[in-house]
């Protein structure tokens, strides 16, 4: 770089010297002629580029891998030059570790890689185009290589299921391993992991060709019930170093039939009864059974719900029914022989029970009859059981039928012999008439469905008499607008009676001071008020209409009246003549507050000394004064004030 500067400066001094040789020359006034000097010849090599290695061949590389080589660009010209593209051609090729342009001085070396990269199996060809300034504007590089796919190990199947294995047995499957690559690959291990299992029919180190298989053997030899899993990784020098395999297998035992109960005692049954009790059997085991023959012996036990032959898988079960139904009083005994395939092939479950003699119930009275019974009222009577047989009564139900009669529940209940029960029945009949029903008693006697007849009869209930006082109502006269009020009486006689509502008619009529249901014990009365307001002139009847429990309802009182006009009122005024002269009129005025306001009331002069005031309102106090006029129509000061009050109406 320095001996680049070096030459540069040369060639600048030099062009300096010339310029200022020809500036003197210019301003020169000599005549002389010009001098040209010619500058000395440049005898300095081109730069020249020498690639080194001259050709580079890569050999073979798998597909998916890269390889690298070496190479160095060297100037061995006399000039400096610049290498301005590198341009690689052929699938896979490329170039690292230069960064463009790169000057070389004369001498000097650069070195970088070259990469061969193939995605494709084949030969690749392709060279390497260096552009730079030297004298060999392009330098070529032959650039060559092959390729391969790498081998694959492929799994088939990828996993082994080997289901259910009775402990104590084992399963063997099929695995092949196939190479699915370009090249060959060596199987370095087969590793199994996971309780009981194992792999055979396998020589290592197994080098496998492209294309070619190996079967071999894995085997599932289970120690103990449940799941088991495992893997088998297969170590290789394919592209996937490590290829596993998914194992899983179940282990069962064998077959178990376990009875549940393990035994069954039915207690004491009474003659010609039967007690059921249920059985189960269940495969507590690992494979299915077979359930052959179900056998049981001893008098009065048998076996109903089961249909044989009984397949049980693992763990499933079967319910069933056994019975016992003694035919004589004392202990039995005897056995269920469960016979299966299980390897407990024989089972025996211990049957007992007791007969008892049967017990009897006895009633006292043999039916209930309550007689007559007032509706709304109710009766009790009592009955008694009693166990008249040999050995305990179990009451399991114990219900009252028929409309009216009820009994407080009690069952169940168990009667030992000579013990007895006593019991409580109602009857509250809702209406009249006859009505009858039973008690029924459901137990183990010998007479099982014991009824005992009931009957009653519903009588009505006796009613009072409701009275009105007075039957009718006068009011008379009524100014309208104004009201009357007149009390009447109500008494009620023979029963207690309810009063529940009344109806008023005659829109005129009010009826007040009762609050219903209105209760009016016998021989007593309650009072109320009824008003007549009248809104019109002349008569007005109308009646109020009691409803209650008594017998005579409803009860019925009649209203009369008559409404009448109000009085007309009216104030007469009358003062003392003025005395000054020319007098000929007064007007009247007319305020409704002590000292006015007052208003004019007369429409002409009143020439009289007297006025009468028929526009007066009823309930109001007027208050009045008077002036005269003269007959220059001159009209003096009020006179002194005067009151007049009128009366309501």
């Amino acid at each position: 770089m320095m001996r680049q500067l070096a030459a540069r400066c040369n060639a600048l001094v030099v062009l300096l010297a010339i310029a200022t040789m020809l500036g003197c020359q210019g301003l020169s006034s000599s005549n002389k002629a010009a001098t040209t000097t010619t500058p000395p010849p440049n005898n300095t090599k081109p730069g020249l580029l020498a690639i080194s290695p001259t050709s580079i061949s890569f050999g073979i590389v798998k597909v998916g891998n890269n390889q690298n080589q070496p190479a160095t660009m060297t100037n061995s010209g006399g000039s400096t030059l610049t290498v301005t593209k590198v341009t690689p051609s052929g699938a896979g090729f490329s170039v690292g570790g230069l960064s463009l342009p790169v000057t070389l001085a004369s001498g000097q070396s650069r070195g970088f890689t070259v990469v061969f990269a193939p995605q494709v199996m084949g030969t690749v060809n392709g060279n390497l185009a260096v552009a730079n300034t030297g004298s060999t504007p392009t330098v070529i590089v032959a650039l060559s290589g092959g390729s391969q796919i790498q081998g694959a190990l492929t799994p088939s199947p990828s996993g082994l299921n080997f289901g259910n294995v009775q402990v104590g047995y084992k399963q063997t499957l099929s695995e092949t391993l196939t190479n699915t690559g370009g090249s060959s690959l060596t199987v370095t291990q087969v590793n199994a992991t996971g309780t009981g299992f194992s792999v055979s029919g396998l020589t290592l180190p197994l080098t496998l060709p492209a294309g070619q298989s190996q079967p071999f053997s894995v085997t599932f030899t289970p120690q103990s019930a449940g799941t088991a899993s495992g893997n088998l990784a297969i170590v290789n020098t394919g592209s996937v170093a490590t290829v596993n395999i998914a194992l899983s297998g179940g282990a069962q035992t064998a077959g178990v039939i376990t009875p549940s109960p393990s035994s069954l005692n039915f207690g004491s049954v009474q003659i010609g009864n039967n007690q059921a009790l249920p059985m189960t059997l269940t495969n507590s085991g690992g494979t299915t059974v077979t359930v052959t023959q179900v056998n049981p012996t001893g008098t009065s036990f048998s076996v109903t719900g089961l249909s044989l032959p009984l397949m049980l898988t693992a763990g499933q079960s079967q319910s069933f029914t056994v019975s016992f139904a003694p035919t004589s009083a004392g202990s039995s005994s005897g056995n269920l022989a469960i016979i299966s395939d299980a390897s407990n092939s024989t089972i025996n479950v211990a049957l007992s029970g007791n007969g008892l003699a049967a017990g009897a119930l006895t009633p006292s009275p043999s039916s209930l009859s309550f007689g007559n019974v007032q509706v709304g009222s109710h009766l009790q009577l009592q009955e008694t059981l009693t166990n008249t047989g040999g050995v305990n009564v179990s009451i399991s139900q114990a219900s009252v039928a028929g409309t009216g009669f009820s009994m407080t529940p009690w069952a169940p209940l168990v009667l030992t012999p000579g013990q007895h029960y006593t019991f409580t029945v109602a009857f509250a009949p809702p209406s009249t008439g006859n009505f009858s029903g039973n008690v029924a008693i459901v137990s183990n006697a010998s007479n099982p469905n014991l009824s005992i007849p009931l009957s009653g009869t519903g009588t009505p209930v006796p009613q009072g008499q409701l009275s009105v006082s007075p039957t009718t109502l006068a009011f008379g006269n009524v100014i309208v607008g104004t009201n009357g009020q007149l009390n009447g009486t109500l008494s009620a006689t023979g029963q207690t009676v309810i009063v529940s509502s009344d109806n008023v008619t005659g829109s005129a009529f009010a009826v007040t001071g009762l609050s219903f249901p209105v209760t009016i014990p016998a021989g007593q009365h309650v009072q109320f008020t009824v008003s007549f307001t009248p809104s019109g002139l002349g008569a007005a009847s109308g009646s109020v209409s009691f409803a209650s429990n008594a017998s005579n309802s409803p009860t019925v009182e009649n209203f009369t009246g008559t409404g009448t006009p109000p009085p007309q009122h009216s104030a007469n005024l009358s003062w003392t003549a003025s005395t000054s002269q020319n007098i000929i009129g007064y007007n009247i005025y007319r305020g409704v507050k002590s000292g006015g306001p007052y208003s004019k009331i007369n429409s002409v002069l009143d020439a009289s000394t007297l006025y009468t005031d028929t526009t007066v309102a009823d309930g109001t106090t007027y208050y009045y004064v008077t002036t005269s006029v003269d007959s220059s129509n001159v009209e003096s000061g009020y006179s002194n004030q005067t009151t007049a009050v009128i009366p309501p109406p």
